[in-house]
């Protein structure tokens, strides 16, 4: 028994070693992201040395410096949440919508309509980049975060109803006419009953999109033109002087605070995005 209990312990170590080894050579990445925001181009390219030899502040002194005189980062961050937080509120509510009458309604074309749905998710998104300009050009759309955003209204992204379909199915369909029973009718019962146990899937929802959202750099490429409403992914690039030299660690500084907020809220909210994931990757 206690060379069995030694063993054990021998064997968790081990494991214990290989797991933080592992986390070690993942995050290492973003801590010389972080060291690399204080050392000069040479440093930087010159070593592989994770302490900087001499700090350098330069990069952050810089955040508030506006480029073409209209924008700076955190002008850049603040549109960037502005439409990314409207395009969420949007994803979600419009994805829930059409998950729980695909789960819940048997009308007529149901299966062909959600087959057609599905195969949306192998139609690349640069197919429709040039139909979709023109459309919102006619429309008088352009230069606002209105192209980006509005499509988000008809639930466009398949991925996440399909998710919150996967697990509406595992939810007992007694509770909905139990509801009934009390009178509630069907977007009663959706608010009331099926949200607040399709929660976690709805916060994996709004995490993927939040992510995917903040990294966007194709849509507010071609439909954002005046320099001021550019969003960080954009200012990001526009920091790049080519002319001068781009000073690597402004952004690699510039990349590491656009991507803060992100990493945040992943960490508060990674119990319930974890549970949403596995939960519908289960059901049905």
């Amino acid at each position: 028994m206690k060379k069995r209990g030694k063993r054990g312990q021998v064997q968790t170590a081990l494991r214990y070693i290989v797991l933080i080894g592992v986390g070690v050579l993942m995050l290492y990445p973003l801590i010389w992201m972080v060291f690399a925001t204080f050392k000069s181009n040479a440093e930087i390219f010159g070593s592989i040395a994770l302490w900087p030899e001499k700090w350098n502040f330069e990069a952050y002194k810089s955040i508030f410096k506006k480029y073409s005189g209209q924008l700076n980062l955190p002008m850049a961050m603040a549109n960037t949440y502005k439409m990314v937080l409207t395009k969420v509120a949007f994803t979600v509510a419009s994805a829930t919508l059409t998950a729980y009458g695909f789960a819940r309604f048997n009308f007529i074309g149901h299966k062909t309509l959600f087959a057609v749905m599905i195969s949306t998710l192998f139609l690349p998104q640069t197919v429709l980049n040039a139909p979709q300009y023109i459309m919102f050009a006619k429309w008088g759309m352009l230069d606002s975060y209105l192209p980006i955003v509005l499509p988000s209204l008809f639930a466009v992204d398949t991925y996440f109803v399909f998710m919150l379909v996967q697990f509406l199915r595992g939810i007992p369909k007694e509770m909905e006419e139990a509801a009934a029973i009390d009178g509630c009718n069907s977007f009663q019962t959706l608010l009331r009953v099926i949200c607040p146990m399709l929660s976690p899937a709805m916060v994996s929802c709004a995490l993927f999109q939040f992510m995917w959202s903040s990294n966007d750099f194709m849509g507010p490429l071609i439909y954002i033109s005046t320099v001021a409403k550019k969003p960080a992914s954009v200012f990001i690039k526009m920091c790049m002087d080519t002319d001068a030299g781009t000073a690597w660690n402004r952004i690699l500084a510039f990349s590491l605070l656009a991507l803060a907020p992100s990493l945040v809220i992943f960490f508060f909210a990674q119990k319930t995005f974890v549970e949403g994931i596995s939960a519908g990757s289960l059901k049905g």
